[in-house]
């Protein structure tokens, strides 16, 4: 049962687009991102309470390395969809320090144009140590994003590069975006950020078109090589399936921006016809259960009485080196009452 405040949040969510809409939208993501427990158990009734209004949206993630035109391309997508009737939800990603854990949180600044209209929602998160290029409860903020009736999710990741893959296992689409002169064919191949990508763009193509061109080549007989001996989907020539495509487009020009979103509806009617579309949210939706079930053992480790006593005890006998960390790793398991192997 919501609370009064909570359900009020709901009904301003649900209703019609206004600055109202906008802010319950804000305050309901925050309630998620909070370490309180009373928050964390009011944001699960928020959360259930909104779920038959969420799931009709589509949701493209984009990576890349930092430098490659996220942002601008967001900004430049996000106008031309919004003048197209869209309403757009930008869930941005930004690094947290290592050293301080903060967090610039900075993106709404390189959308200045984007983040005053109406139609569009920008919220930057801090990645807070989470791997993957992703924070931890973006899922959840995307759900929240779909109920106040966004039909467009993006996914900004941190930008940090090769292992930049959880995006693709929360989103529809994976796009990820490449610069020219970014390496040969070769190097293409080693990114195995690559194997997973829906669709490669080639952006600053009106700095060095050739070199935007040569990329789009050496990427495209890469695909083809992984095709054949990485992802079976790959490899068939069926036309009812997707298979990865490279283009090349200009985020700051806004050239190749309609064909990047024709190639992403073609994608979305492809994947509805052939029931992959389903069977991926299907998936991603038991990967998000398991996840949460990881950082809750997680966390409940952490604060185990048991593990607590124990902790520097052992820490500092692995720092001596008189005792080795997979020997300390498992007494501190075991401490929980459990054997682990």
């Amino acid at each position: 049962m919501l609370e009064a405040a909570d359900q009020a949040l709901v009904n301003d969510l649900t209703g019609a687009p206004s600055p109202q809409q906008r802010r319950a939208l804000a305050k309901i993501i925050t309630l998620l991102e909070s370490t309180r427990l009373d928050h964390r158990k009011r944001a699960d009734e928020v959360l259930n309470s909104l779920l038959p209004k969420t799931g009709k949206s589509f949701r493209l993630g984009i990576s890349g390395v930092p430098g490659v035109g996220k942002s601008t391309l967001i900004e430049t997508l996000g106008l031309y969809l919004i003048e197209k009737g869209h309403r757009v939800a930008v869930m941005a990603i930004d690094p947290s320090s290592s050293l301080s854990g903060g967090s610039i949180l900075g993106d709404k600044t390189r959308m200045e144009r984007l983040s005053v209209l109406e139609g569009a929602f920008i919220r930057p998160s801090p990645s807070s140590g989470t791997l993957g290029g992703v924070a931890e409860k973006t899922r959840e903020a995307m759900l929240v994003a779909e109920a106040a009736g966004f039909d467009v999710i993006i996914v900004e990741t941190v930008g940090v590069g090769q292992s930049e893959i959880a995006v693709a296992g929360m989103t529809d689409m994976f796009l990820l975006l490449q610069l020219p002169n970014a390496g040969d064919d070769l190097q293409a191949i080693k990114k195995g950020v690559m194997e997973i990508a829906d669709l490669i763009a080639i952006n600053k193509v009106d700095i060095d078109p050739d070199a935007a061109m040569r990329a789009q080549l050496f990427i495209t007989s890469s695909l083809r090589l992984l095709g054949f001996q990485g992802n079976p989907d790959h490899a068939s020539h069926d036309q009812e399936f997707w298979h990865p495509t490279v283009i090349t487009l200009s985020a700051l020009e806004g050239k190749g921006v309609p064909e990047l979103w024709e190639k992403v509806t073609h994608f979305e009617k492809l994947q509805r016809a052939n029931g992959k579309f389903a069977s991926r949210r299907k998936q991603q939706a038991g990967a998000w259960m398991w996840d949460r079930i990881d950082a809750g053992l997680k966390t409940a480790f952490r604060n185990n009485a048991a593990v607590q006593e124990l902790l520097p005890i052992l820490s500092a006998q692995v720092n001596q080196g008189t005792m080795a960390a997979s020997v300390a790793a498992r007494r501190l398991l075991e401490s929980m009452g459990h054997e682990f192997f």
